[in-house]
């Protein structure tokens, strides 16, 4: 432990060392002490290839180690934590996709926030990001409840699914394009697992980037040029089974552009309503 004093979960009370060990009893907890660890790009691709449903993506991918600059700075984070929550453990750990595994509609944001789910454990939770975006899900009734706490609330996904192109916290909210093609082998692993998936909504350009390239490696059919991100941008990708994939555009829902209504609710919610409706079968 480090000398480091464990604290009590917000909700559970048990308490936990930050960052949280794998296979501790953190709610949601994905791994165990048997759990793969990839050490490097190489890992990644090996270890993300040979998983063979979500649930073993979600739990490899939280137990990664691949970039040294992104470790030392989650586990920093959960170690000083912000004033504000100095009486909580923090997750520390990247953060696994979130939601239905079944889902016909994938949100894809950019990575963790250092207080966020890099406290939580969950995606887009304990933010003010995942407050925009889960309130709107609630309103869309694909959310079963408008608030995302913490990793133990009971919220669920109905039909939709989330997940970060860099699945740990970065300094300063900047993956470098090194670290994001080496976190790439989870997302695109992700995708290729969801076999109902008929849309994706990018949250921000580094989403639609990220996606593009994701798909693009594993052989659909992109349009040329290259789409150009924008809110409420559209593209039309193809699967190699001919199947077709919405990609949409999203401003992503930071307090930047939601504070000075560069994205109102109304725009995520006319978004969202279409790309629940392209996810319909």
């Amino acid at each position: 432990m480090d000398g480091r004093v464990l604290l009590p979960h917000p909700r559970t009370r048990e308490l936990f060392d930050s960052p949280v060990p794998a296979g501790s009893g953190w709610p949601g907890e994905p791994a165990d002490g048997t759990t793969p660890v990839a050490t490097s790009a190489r890992d990644v691709a090996r270890i993300a290839d040979a998983s063979g449903e979500i649930p073993q993506v979600d739990a490899a991918s939280t137990v990664c180690r691949a970039c040294p600059r992104l470790v030392s700075w989650r586990e920093e984070v959960a170690v000083t934590r912000r004033r504000a929550f100095r009486d909580q453990p923090y997750w520390g750990r990247p953060a696994a996709g979130f939601g239905d595994p079944q889902a016909g509609l994938l949100v894809v944001g950019l990575a963790p926030a250092a207080h966020g789910a890099n406290r939580t454990g969950r995606l887009f939770t304990g933010d003010r990001s995942g407050d925009w975006l889960f309130a709107a899900l609630h309103r869309a009734g694909v959310g079963s409840q408008a608030e995302s706490l913490d990793a133990a609330d009971g919220l669920t996904l109905d039909g939709v699914r989330m997940a970060a192109a860099v699945r740990c916290a970065p300094p300063e909210n900047k993956p470098t394009p090194a670290e994001r093609d080496t976190c790439a082998p989870w997302l695109r692993r992700e995708i290729e697992l969801m076999p109902r998936l008929r849309v994706m909504l990018a949250l921000g350009a580094f989403g639609w980037q990220a996606a593009l390239a994701v798909v693009r490696g594993i052989g659909w059919e992109v349009p040329r040029p290259a789409p150009r991100f924008g809110h409420g941008a559209t593209a039309v990708l193809t699967r190699p089974d001919g199947e077709r994939v919405h990609l949409l555009g999203c401003y992503h829902v930071s307090q930047q552009n939601t504070q000075t209504g560069r994205l109102t609710e109304a725009m995520l919610d006319d978004l969202l309503a279409q790309a629940l409706a392209l996810a319909r079968p």
